[in-house]
């Protein structure tokens, strides 16, 4: 019998951690990840205590987080536990919804600024076409980057979550590190 090892999106025993000056980019092996869908005449559940966000807008709370991926539409989202059946969970607690298991076809880089939102602003800016003025903490969206489609998740002033297709890992790191080494040479 094969003697079986689960390894990251990146294909490494261990998430991947790098510093770039200021920037520190963190691959988040442990977030789990489900979809929620509200069906036709169901009412719209408050799962693990969270009012769902509109538009362009995500909330956090108790180690999970809700953010609005299109008209009545929602990614969820568990710290740490990505090892545990969290669809089922959400199941649970949205009665008539449609929930699906995410974590393995996503990707999530946490991205932290030990210099406040400077450094992390010029690193959206060479990445992704957002307006930052108006970007804040709690804030949403899809967009595209490089040659990917990601969502780009303002967690605080200095923090951000990107998350891509699982199978664009690797594309996605290259461009964050790229741009990230760049803006440390300057």
């Amino acid at each position: 019998m094969s003697d079986l090892r689960p390894i990251t999106a990146l294909g490494a025993a261990l998430p991947r951690l790098a510093s770039f000056g200021a920037l520190e980019i963190r691959e988040n092996g442990g977030l789990a990840l489900a979809s929620l869908v509200l069906r036709r005449g169901t009412v719209e559940p408050t799962p693990f205590g969270l009012t769902l966000p509109g538009p362009g807008r995500c909330v956090a709370g108790q180690g999970v987080a809700a953010v609005w991926t299109g008209l009545d539409q929602w990614m969820i989202e568990a710290e740490g536990r990505a090892e545990l059946d969290f669809a089922a969970e959400l199941k649970q607690l949205a009665p008539g919804c449609s929930v699906t298991e995410q974590t393995d076809g996503w990707v999530a880089f946490e991205i932290v600024s030990r210099a406040g939102s400077r450094p992390l602003n010029a690193l959206l800016s060479k990445l992704v076409n957002v307006d930052l003025a108006d970007f804040g903490p709690g804030r949403a969206t899809r967009t595209g980057l490089e040659h990917m489609t990601c969502f780009v998740i303002r967690r605080g002033d200095a923090h951000i979550a990107v998350l891509g297709a699982r199978s664009s890992a690797g594309s996605l790191w290259h461009a964050l590190e790229t741009a990230a080494k760049r803006l440390e040479e300057r």
